[in-house]
């Protein structure tokens, strides 16, 4: 299923609420030294005393990982500056549609309006798209005892679906048969904005439990009448705040929350950073992109894999008005992209460093940026 072909509700953007400002201290990760031909011109470019402020916004999820590649990229270049504001997807594909942020992170493709939006930036086919942060997406919950549940698909939707409504249902029983669970009514908590996190997690379930879940993903949750929060923090935070919840959310967030082994394929997989690369390196490029959009079209039922992962991508325009941006995003995303950013992503965050096929398929888009 492709991605990029769902429809979204718009979004508005709080440009700067919430933004976060790098200050370089000496508790900051150091960027790891060059790795080969695969680092390239573009991450070259970070370590050449790059200055000026660069702001960026969108997927709340990346916001571990964000943190860590803005502090790697400012050690190498301290009179740089990258800004990035953790709105939430919607928010991000929205605010460099309308040139609000240079630069953005989605939890999603884009869809065909909002690359129209892009290309009215960027110019026709000088949108650059790729996955630069892969985790899995956890179904965590808070019960009192209970750190871990096994949950089939069709489980996982009848619960966001709102049709379980206690945690001793025979349904959750019949997986976990060593389970002492209590009869605490569930408690579904979701995003109240627009996320990609949500149209993942709203794909997945419409891939793998499609009688069950029918309303197709979009980034707006379609249940009403459940309790709901702002952003990855949001909702993580209102489920450590009852008893009885459940939520989604990106995984290197949850926390002390439990979670959910899910069933594919037989088996029933513990989310990883290791299970969800797979996901990803066994998943085609979306067909009939331009050449510098690299979208991916998730397989949710591969044997041994994590099924709910989260692919966010960087957006970034091929030409700037001026060349102190352009060098900047070509520095920084460089960096992103980079075997040191992505380990540094992944020792921040838990992430899935992107694989050595995938990073030399993005970097011509990232070495082309320049002013013009």
């Amino acid at each position: 299923m492709n991605l990029s072909r769902f429809t979204r509700a718009g979004s508005a953007v709080a440009v700067g609420a919430l933004a976060l400002s790098l200050a370089a201290c000496g508790s900051d990760p150091e960027p790891a030294g060059s790795t080969g031909d695969e680092t390239t011109e573009a991450s070259e470019d970070m370590e050449g005393g790059l200055s000026g402020t660069l702001s960026g916004g969108g997927a709340s999820s990346q916001e571990a990982a964000m943190n860590a590649w803005r502090a790697g990229f400012q050690q190498a270049n301290p009179d740089a500056t990258v800004n990035y504001d953790p709105v939430g997807s919607g928010g991000g594909r929205t605010g460099f549609g309308d040139g609000s942020y240079k630069f953005a992170g989605s939890d999603a493709a884009l869809d065909d309006e909002e690359l129209a939006a892009a290309e009215a930036q960027c110019g026709e086919g000088g949108v650059i798209e790729f996955p630069g942060y892969v985790s899995p997406v956890a179904v965590a919950f808070n019960l009192e005892g209970v750190d871990s549940l096994n949950m089939g698909p069709e489980t996982i939707a009848n619960i966001f679906l709102g049709e379980i409504t206690s945690w001793d249902d025979e349904a959750i029983a019949a997986d976990n048969p060593d389970a002492d669970l209590p009869s605490t009514p569930i408690t579904v908590v979701h995003r109240s904005d627009e996320s990609g996190t949500t149209e993942n997690f709203e794909e997945y379930l419409y891939t793998v439990a499609p009688d069950i879940w029918t309303a197709e993903p979009s980034g707006v949750w379609p249940v009403d009448g459940q309790e709901s929060a702002q952003g990855t923090s949001g909702v993580v935070g209102a489920a450590q705040a009852g008893e009885g919840t459940i939520t989604y959310a990106d995984a290197s967030q949850v926390g002390d929350l439990g979670t959910v082994a899910v069933g594919v394929g037989g088996d029933f997989v513990e989310y990883s950073a290791e299970a969800a690369a797979e996901v990803v390196a066994q998943s085609p490029r979306t067909e009939g992109t331009s050449e510098y959009v690299y979208t991916i079209d998730l397989d949710r039922d591969i044997a041994g894999t994590y099924p709910i992962v989260l692919v966010s991508y960087s957006l970034a325009c091929t030409t700037y008005d001026d060349e102190e941006t352009a060098e900047l995003v070509k520095g920084f995303l460089g960096y992103v992209a980079s075997e040191e950013g992505q380990q540094a992503a992944s020792d921040a965050a838990g992430s899935a460093p992107l694989s050595d096929t995938i990073r030399q398929a993005i970097m011509p888009g990232i070495e082309s940026i320049s002013a013009g």
